[in-house]
Formats: structure tokens, C-alpha cells, sequence
């Protein structure tokens, strides 16, 4: 199997910056962040940075670029004052990946604040609509991630993320990330090899694996079903390396970007690690 696969690379030098990175490290797929991400205001991307992201990705080996929206948009806020700025950062995200030619706006489902899960997903959808329609010719798509469930997190069950896609008015526009740690908190055991077997089933039918494009490939510090999500390197955490050989040796995955997000420092040099780690279990 030939993977498509990387980590989150950071943009310190401006977006262009992380494909240099990727190159450096011989990944074929990584995330980013296109603006920052723990702020609601932005400056726009100059037409330096967009030329220069553009001009690098073409001759790039990094065949799959995902950018990461802003910790702070909730889709399904309560507050309306924080709805609206969420629904704006939404929009500056996908304008931002559309002008940038990322095809994937990767973003956590949302919050429901204690107005309850069936509210929440109600809530997310019309928020989806509403931004989908003001970006309508956009090629971008919404890539939903899987939580692991804590606190009012919706997103921990395939049910919750197929429910949110049903009720979307342009469903083109949809697609799912799988986030490893989220998931195995969540209770879906990938770790033993006929429970995970039962999880992509389960995932194939609820969702369908024609939608997912993308998996965060993160070990959990945290225990199978304990809806906490803590990111841990690859075979150092619960999951171990045998869930991942899981993943590693499936043959559907082929296509889908395999992205880091286990810690890191400054120059990422654990991300080589751990795609070392990942490509020694292909058998």
C-alpha cells in the first residue's frame, strides 16, 4: 500500500512555508492552519502568500492538503453573539481554503452548551446550510470530525455525524475525518482486529467510507470509552501499535490522508518519528 500520509505542519513562515516543510519531510499529506487559530479576527491572506502556497503545492509530492478551522467556532452556540462569529469564521475559513485550492475545511461538529444533543445537531446542520449557501459555488468541502464526547460535545457517535450530513441541504459538500484518539475515547474499539473490523462496518453503514477523506492518526493517553481526549504518540498510548496496523494494512484506506496531531516541538522533528512508526507496521 502506498499511504498518503503526514501531520499538521506549522505556517510560521506563512502558508507556503508548511508545503516546504512537508517536502523536507516526505510527507504526501498535512494540515493546516490558515489563519490563527485561537482568535475571531483575521488579516486576509495577501496575494503573495496565496501565489506562493499555490506555486510550491504544484510541485509538491504533498498530494492532499486539509486545513483546520479556529478552536473558538462553535456551529451550534448557544449565545447568539457567538453563533453570528462563529458563523463569519466559518465563512473566512472556507473563502480562505477555496482561494488557496484546499479541497477539505476540517472543523469539530460543536458545542450544545446543555441545550441537548437533537437540538445541537439541528442547530449545526442550519448553521451549514446557511454558510454553504453564501459560499455556493465554492469547491471546498466540510470535513466533520469525530469527537471523543467531552463535556457537550456532539460528534462522538457515527450516528450524531450522519444525522448532522442528513439534514444538510448541499450534501456534496460533506465529508467526515476520523480522529483515532476521539474515536477510541468515544468507546469504538480499532485496537483488536475483529472490533475494528465491527467499527469500519458499523462506520460503512451509518456513514459510508466514500465520505471519509481524512484520518487523525493519534494514539489516546486516555481509555477506550472514557470521552476524554488526549493526544499521545503513535504505540506510546492506549491504542498501542496494534491498532494502528490496523488501519496501516487496510487496503480502503489507500486514499485517505493519514494526519498527525500528536505532540510536537518546533522544528516537529516526533512527526518523522511517528510516520516512521506508522510505515514499519504495513506488512
Amino acid at each position: 500500500m502506498k499511504h498518503l500520509i503526514g501531520a499538521h505542519v506549522f505556517v510560521e513562515g506563512g502558508v507556503g512555508s508548511a508545503i516546504s516543510k512537508a517536502d523536507e519531510f516526505g510527507f504526501t499529506a498535512i494540515q493546516i492552519f490558515t489563519r490563527n487559530n485561537n482568535r475571531w479576527a483575521s488579516k486576509p491572506l495577501s496575494d503573495k502568500e496565496i501565489t506562493e502556497f499555490r506555486e510550491k503545492l504544484a510541485k509538491s509530492n504533498v498530494k492532499v492538503v486539509v486545513s483546520h478551522d479556529s478552536y473558538l467556532i462553535n456551529l451550534c452556540a448557544i449565545i447568539p453573539e457567538n453563533l453570528e462569529k462563529s458563523l463569519a469564521a466559518f465563512k473566512d475559513e472556507l473563502d480562505r481554503c477555496e482561494i488557496l485550492g484546499i479541497p477539505f475545511m476540517n472543523f469539530h461538529p460543536g458545542s450544545h452548551g446543555g441545550a441537548g444533543e437533537e437540538e445541537g445537531i439541528k442547530k449545526i446542520a442550519e448553521s451549514l446550510n446557511i454558510v454553504h449557501q453564501e459560499t455556493k459555488d465554492y469547491k471546498v468541502k466540510s470535513m466533520l470530525e469525530a469527537t471523543a464526547g467531552q463535556g457537550n460535545a456532539i460528534g462522538y457517535k457515527f450516528e450524531q455525524l450522519a444525522k448532522i450530513i442528513e439534514l444538510v441541504e448541499q450534501k456534496e459538500r460533506m465529508c467526515v475525518c476520523i480522529d483515532t484518539a476521539h474515536i477510541y475515547a468515544a468507546g469504538y474499539d480499532i485496537k483488536d482486529p475483529k472490533q475494528y473490523k465491527k467499527v469500519m462496518k458499523e462506520f460503512d453503514d451509518i456513514i459510508g467510507l466514500d465520505l471519509l477523506k481524512c484520518i487523525h492518526m493519534n494514539d489516546s493517553k486516555k481509555a477506550l470509552g472514557s470521552r476524554v481526549d488526549r493526544h499521545d504518540h503513535i504505540g506510546k498510548g492506549e491504542i498501542g501499535l496494534e491498532g494502528f496496523t490496523n488501519i496501516m494494512n487496510d487496503k480502503r484506506l489507500e486514499k485517505v490522508a493519514l494526519i498527525l496531531e500528536t505532540p510536537k516541538g518546533k522544528e516537529q522533528l516526533e512527526d518523522l518519528e511517528n510516520v516512521k512508526t506508522l510505515l514499519s507496521l504495513c506488512k
